[in-house]
């Protein structure tokens, strides 16, 4: 079961602010929760004006998360380092055999948001899945995790059959070390799962890995925040920046308010601060 709740913290910094609130929530990681930017510091002229930085924090657990987070394991890049402000989707490419590719979709956030239907019937499974799914159960073998069961889903109502990946659902006891930090070494796994499976079938594998639900739910609680700080930048008419993300995070993000005509999105910062900020138009 998963339990949200939800604070405000003020401190000199953002950084402050934010660990009050984790020791409020009585001290839970910084994974465990989605960390709203309210309003940045400020020094004022002379000391006069001055305010503090105000942050949200929204406790997210899955099935899968416990009280201590464990250490990930090293990430490879799995996500294009380009602007991603402005999703272009890809479709699958015969390319030579050694360069095929196993980044992230553009639309992964987006297809997930979807309701996703499990796929039992084997005739509707294509051999892209199959390939897949006895690769991540290797995979899953040599990582030693115990009863693992990897499920096929897909959106059930996906107008393109190219468009929307295929979601191999990993279920059983103990995957939070599965998941790692910030869904880290899930990612990892994913892009290792694509790259084998795509030197396999000689093609691109349009595959998506998740573990107990792990980033359909971050997914849509993404999709509800950006509609949510939106309508504050909006309405108060003054930027509003979201934490650091992942880039298909901050896609889901863009996706979201694509249609808005009152805000725009822009990523600003580098690496792993690079963050989506909402600007009113």
């Amino acid at each position: 079961m998963s339990s949200e709740r939800s604070i405000e913290t003020t401190g000199d910094s953002v950084e402050e602010a934010i660990s009050k609130g984790l020791a409020e929530l009585g001290g839970v990681s910084p994974t465990d929760v989605i960390v709203e930017v309210l309003e940045e510091p400020s020094r004022g002229m002379f000391g006069l004006g001055a305010r503090p930085a105000r942050v949200r924090l929204q406790l997210f657990r899955t099935q899968a998360a416990s009280a201590s987070t464990p250490a990930s394991a090293p990430i490879a890049d799995d996500e294009p380092d380009e602007d991603d402000e402005q999703p272009v989707s890809t479709k699958p490419s015969r390319q030579p055999e050694e360069s095929f590719s196993a980044e992230v979709d553009e639309d992964e956030g987006v297809s997930l948001l979807e309701e996703m239907q499990e796929i039992t019937d084997e005739s509707l499974i294509d051999e892209d899945v199959r390939v897949a799914k006895v690769v991540l159960g290797e995979l899953l073998e040599r990582m030693q995790i115990l009863r693992p069961e990897i499920i096929v889903r897909r959106a059930i109502n996906s107008q393109d059959g190219e468009a929307d990946p295929w979601l191999l659902d990993i279920t059983g006891p103990n995957l939070n070390s599965l998941i790692g930090r910030r869904g880290e070494t899930l990612n990892a796994l994913q892009y290792i799962t694509r790259l084998i499976s795509s030197r396999e079938l000689q093609h691109r594998a349009n595959i998506v890995v998740d573990a107990a639900g792990y980033k359909a739910k971050r997914s849509r609680m993404l999709h509800d925040l950006a509609l949510r700080m939106a309508d504050q930048a909006s309405r108060t008419k003054r930027t509003v920046a979201l934490e650091p993300m992942p880039p298909y995070e901050r896609r889901i993000v863009h996706m979201a308010l694509r249609s808005r005509e009152d805000v725009q999105t822009k990523s600003v910062g580098e690496g792993n601060s690079r963050k989506v900020t909402i600007v009113p138009r």
